[in-house]
C-alpha cells in the first residue's frame, strides 16, 4: 500500500509489517484506549493524560425521524438494553435476567427496547418473548446511526461490555455496564454518567469467550435484583420496589 510509516506493537506476527515497531509496557498503559493513544505519539514520549473522553452528537431531526419510523412515543421515557457481545457468551448477562429487568422497567413506566446487530436478533427476540412483550426487540432493525440516535434519546441504558456500551458512554446516556469475564480495568466505559456493576469473584475476569469452569457465576450471581437496585443510583432512574 506504500504507507511510509507503519507503527504498531510487536506481537501477533505483525513485526515484518512495521517500520516503527514498539514494545508494549502493560504496566504503564493498563487501558486499551491508552495503548492506542500512545501509538499516535512519538516513540518513548509519555502519554498525555487525562485522555479526552469520546463524544458522539446527534441532531434532533435525526432522533425524531428514527423515533417516528419505529413508532416510539418520545413522551414515554426510553430504556435501551444492549444484550449482545460479539466476543462470546461469557460477556453476556442472561436473557432471562434481561427479560425480568425489562418487565420491572416497564412497570416503572419505561418503553424498553433491545439494541444490537442482526447477530443479536435471536437474543433480543428471546428477551421479548420471556418478558411477554415488555421489551421490544430492535436487534438488527436499526442502522448503527439509528442505534446512536436511540441511545441519545434514552433515559437509561443497561449493557454488557460491548461496542454499544462504548457508544452509549459516548452519547452520555446514564449507563449501567455489566462485567463478567472481562474487566473495567481494561475496557471501561469512558463517561462520567456510567456506572460499573460486577462481582469480584476469584475466577473473574478470565477473559475467555466461554466460561472455562462451566458455572458462569460471574453473571449468574449478578441477579436482576442487583441490577435494578444499581439503576436507582443512575440519574433519573426510578425505583418502585425495595431490594434486599
Amino acid at each position: 500500500a506504500r504507507i511510509p510509516l507503519r507503527t504498531g506493537y510487536v506481537g501477533e506476527f505483525r513485526y515484518p509489517l512495521l517500520n516503527d515497531a514498539r514494545r508494549l509496557d502493560v504496566g504503564a498503559l493498563p487501558l486499551m484506549v491508552e495503548r492506542y493513544a500512545a501509538l499516535g505519539q512519538r516513540a518513548g514520549a509519555p502519554l498525555a493524560r487525562p485522555l479526552p473522553q469520546p463524544r458522539l452528537t446527534t441532531s434532533p431531526v435525526s432522533r425524531d425521524a428514527v423515533l417516528a419510523r419505529l413508532g416510539i412515543d418520545a413522551a414515554i421515557p426510553l430504556a435501551c438494553l444492549c444484550p449482545g457481545a460479539e466476543y462470546g457468551p461469557a460477556k453476556r448477562w442472561p436473557e432471562t435476567y434481561f427479560a425480568e429487568l425489562s418487565s420491572r422497567l416497564a412497570r416503572d413506566g419505561y418503553r424498553v427496547v433491545t439494541l444490537g446487530s442482526s447477530k443479536d436478533h435471536e437474543i433480543g427476540d428471546k428477551i421479548a418473548q420471556l418478558s411477554n412483550g415488555d421489551a421490544i426487540d430492535l436487534c438488527g432493525e436499526t442502522t448503527l446511526d439509528e442505534a446512536v440516535d436511540l441511545l441519545a434519546c434514552a433515559r437509561l441504558c443497561v449493557s454488557n461490555d460491548s461496542g454499544l456500551m462504548h457508544v452509549a458512554a459516548a452519547v452520555g446516556v446514564p449507563l449501567l455496564a455489566l462485567y463478567g469475564s472481562s474487566s473495567p480495568g481494561f475496557t471501561p466505559p469512558l463517561s462520567e454518567h456510567a456506572q460499573i456493576l460486577k462481582l469480584d469473584l476469584p475466577c473473574s475476569p478470565c477473559f475467555q469467550r466461554v466460561c472455562p469452569l462451566q458455572h458462569f457465576n460471574c453473571m449468574m450471581h449478578l441477579t436482576p435484583d442487583h441490577v435494578y437496585a444499581a439503576l436507582g443510583d443512575l440519574h433519573g432512574a426510578p425505583r418502585s420496589t425495595s431490594v434486599r
